[in-house]
């Protein structure tokens, strides 16, 4: 079990491009579903940048895993996992906007089963390294249900705008290019 937690942890940037290249050849991408499909991915990069904005770079490691601290504030305040909600609703965002029946219900199975056995993973990891006050913050925050008051913790990490941004260009750039080619394909599919 361990090394298929390893295996998805280390390879979670490249787990998309099956279901991203099943959305561009079998999509029929009309201006209603790329509106919806873009909105519902935008707010899951919204909390993405807002996640890396407070956690930085070590989200992107693609080794082990690991962390040199535990951050409980911005959005890991009112949930545990806020960046993998925030690409389960870019995924499925663009699911929206391929207009293909079976890619939302793929994309949210998929990603959730990825997902939790990537967080069983870091869990793991965390109770080593920060034992109580790990196992008090996941006892009062949720893996995946967000908490409507913010969990309080003494001391924490700050939003920096520029950390987030300089994280997030290859999230940027992939999206970017995701609805670009989707553009392409109901703009071809339409002459």
């Amino acid at each position: 079990m361990s090394d298929l937690r390893d295996t998805l942890f280390t390879a979670r940037s490249y787990t998309p491009i099956p279901f991203l290249a099943a959305g561009l050849i079998f999509g029929k991408p009309n201006i209603i579903t790329l509106a919806a499909g873009v909105l519902v991915s935008l707010s899951g990069e919204a909390i993405r940048l807002w996640a890396v904005g407070h956690a930085g770079s070590e989200t992107r490691v693609t080794g082990s895993v690991g962390a040199s601290r535990l951050v409980a504030t911005g959005p890991y305040a009112y949930i545990r996992n806020p960046l993998y909600v925030g690409n389960i609703l870019l995924y499925t965002g663009f699911a929206v906007m391929a207009n293909v029946s079976w890619l939302v219900p793929l994309a949210l199975v998929w990603f959730f089963f990825q997902y939790a056995m990537i967080i069983s993973r870091e869990e793991e990891f965390l109770r080593q390294k920060f034992d109580g006050e790990y196992t008090q913050y996941c006892s009062a925050v949720s893996r995946f249900l967000p908490r409507l008051n913010p969990y309080q913790r003494s001391e924490g990490c700050r939003f920096d705008w520029s950390r987030a941004t300089r994280s997030e260009r290859r999230t940027f750039q992939a999206f970017i290019i995701s609805l670009l080619l989707m553009v392409g394909k109901m703009v071809i599919m339409q002459s």
